[in-house]
Parts: structure tokens; C-alpha cells; sequence
């Protein structure tokens, strides 16, 4: 039997679906979406019958809250504003590596500073803990690669941090009845 035989005998592949391609291409997207859709039903769920929410900025919860919980804060902030300038930036220029290390140290901050805060379980650590944990160890990761120069995986992790680690956790720090939600909103 020839080659021509036995790949004309052979099935055609599949091609690949729609939507397996969109999740093999564009994840983080899809988390975030996911994360917006969640936020969005289970805020409408708590604010249900409370009367119209308005936009305002009140610190005065922030400045009453304890040192780790403002150390925190202040950590998490300052990750999310440099991991945007980071996103929009020039990849791999000196302002990049500089800005790069000053986020990792941020984020480590934010991380290590989670461990102290159990609010959600009182007494005990929640869910959101093992997300500072994966931080933790993805963080070093992440340098490393860049170091070696493994762009791909570099960018796999910092970018899965940003996404999971800020843009996501961030996003239910913002939940009704959470100390984010009213610094900047109000019913």
C-alpha cells in the first residue's frame, strides 16, 4: 500500500470547533467574561428591592479598617494600576523589567497581606486564600521565565495573575456589603 493510499483511507480531521478554539485562544477573556456575568447576577440578587445605587467616593471605611486590611488595599491598587501600564506598555524595555519587578513586589504584598484577612471566614481561610497561595507560587515562576527568556510562559503566568489575581478576586471585592463596595458606592 503507498502513502497516497493510506492517507486517501484515513479520515479527513475534524475541524476544530468554534468554541474550542476560542477557549484555546483567548481564556483570560473568557474567565473575565464569566467573572462580569457572575458579578453582575449575584449583585443584582443582593440589591434586590434596595433602592437605586448611586456612585460617590467615601474613604472613611478604608481609614477606620485595620493596618493589614489597609496595607492590603493600598498593595492591590498599586498591582492594578502598574499591570495595566504594563498590558498597554512596550514589551521588554528596561521601564518594563523596572515596572515588572515593582508589580511582582506588589502582588507578593497583596498575596502575603490576604493570609492575615479572614473576613469572609471568620476565623478560618476561604477560597480566595488558595488564589493567594497560587500567587504565591506562580509569582517566581513567572520572573523566572522572563529570565531565561521563555516569553510564552512568562506571559502565561503574569497575565493569569493579573486576570485571576486582580481583575477577577478584584472584582468581588466589589460585591455589596464588602469594604470596596462602600468606599464607591451607596443606596
Amino acid at each position: 500500500m503507498t502513502t497516497a493510499s493510506v492517507s486517501a483511507a484515513l479520515p479527513a480531521p475534524r475541524p476544530e470547533s468554534f468554541v474550542r478554539r476560542l477557549l484555546k485562544q483567548h481564556p483570560n477573556k473568557i474567565a473575565l467574561a464569566i467573572a462580569l456575568m457572575a458579578y453582575a447576577i449575584v449583585s443584582h440578587m443582593m440589591l434586590a428591592g434596595e433602592g437605586p445605587v448611586r456612585l460617590r467616593f467615601d474613604p472613611a471605611p478604608l481609614l477606620q479598617s485595620p493596618l493589614v486590611l489597609q496595607l492590603h488595599v493600598g498593595a492591590a491598587l498599586t498591582s492594578f494600576a502598574i499591570g495595566c501600564y504594563l498590558f498597554a506598555g512596550v514589551k521588554g524595555r528596561t521601564a518594563h523589567r523596572t515596572l515588572g519587578y515593582l508589580w511582582v513586589a506588589a502582588m507578593a504584598v497583596t498575596a502575603i497581606s490576604s493570609f492575615f484577612l479572614k473576613t469572609i471566614n471568620p476565623g478560618g481561610f476561604s477560597l480566595i486564600h488558595a488564589l493567594s497561595a497560587w500567587t504565591m507560587v506562580m509569582l517566581p515562576m513567572g520572573v523566572a521565565a522572563a529570565r531565561r527568556r521563555d516569553i510564552a510562559s512568562h506571559r502565561k503566568h503574569m497575565t493569569g495573575m493579573f486576570v485571576g489575581g486582580m481583575a477577577i478576586a478584584g472584582l468581588f471585592t466589589f460585591l455589596p456589603g464588602r469594604l470596596m463596595w462602600h468606599l464607591f458606592f451607596a443606596v
